[in-house]
């Protein structure tokens, strides 16, 4: 009798299968340490195969920076609710945040760790999934801020660079998170929440902080 085939599988989900294995090794390896051959040891696939689905190393690393940063910005703009009110707003979208790179671990470390300390085109990569980000807070913010002030004329660049720094908090705090026991995603975005909203609420309602005359 001759020998049963396997069902051959479809390239989509076999590339997938590669991906899964490729954040996993990068993520807890590291880019330089992580090899082909371990990525086709985890993806129960032959070298060459990965080769010629993804062509290189650096190609692949890439693509998972690609998907990762795509699964990200999903996350967070699934998260945020239209019609809440402006902390409700932050607040969805901080948990969105803190959760998604809690549940992700190796790809949070793929986008905040790898990608940001081997040079390009990693970092140009990385750089596009940041600055959609940033015009997403950015956007959340100055909609909350002329709502607040009924003032139709202010500028989403008057509060970009407090996005800007919030973003920018988000990260580090996730990677602290990610890498202290016992911290929630929950505890994680309320720390947030609690250090940005004061002085949120402050400029959403003309109350800046002004420095001193010199």
């Amino acid at each position: 009798m001759g020998a049963v085939k396997s069902k051959r599988m479809p390239r989509a989900v076999r590339e997938q299968q590669m991906m899964d294995a490729a954040v996993r090794t990068f993520g807890q390896r590291g880019y330089r340490a992580a090899s082909m051959d371990e990525i086709a040891e985890l993806a129960g696939v032959s070298k060459p195969l990965v080769y010629l689905y993804l062509n290189s190393k650096e190609e692949l690393f890439s693509a998972c920076i690609r998907r990762e940063a795509n699964a990200l910005l999903e996350a967070v703009r699934a998260g945020v609710e239209p019609g809440l009110p402006a902390d409700g707003q932050l607040w969805a979208g901080l948990r969105a945040f803190f959760l998604h790179t809690a549940e992700n671990p190796d790809g949070w470390s793929v986008l905040h760790r790898q990608a940001r300390s081997h040079g390009e085109p990693f970092v140009s990569e990385l750089g596009s999934m940041r600055d959609e980000i940033v015009a997403f807070v950015t956007g959340l913010i100055g909609a909350a801020a002329r709502e607040a002030h009924r003032d139709p004329a202010l500028a989403d660049r008057d509060v970009v660079g407090l996005a800007q720094a919030l973003v920018g908090a988000a990260e580090s705090l996730a990677g602290w998170a990610n890498d202290t026991p016992d911290v929630s995603a929950k505890e994680a975005a309320a720390t947030l929440m609690n250090f940005a909203w004061a002085g949120l609420e402050n400029l959403m309602h003309a109350r800046p902080w002004q420095p001193p005359a010199a």
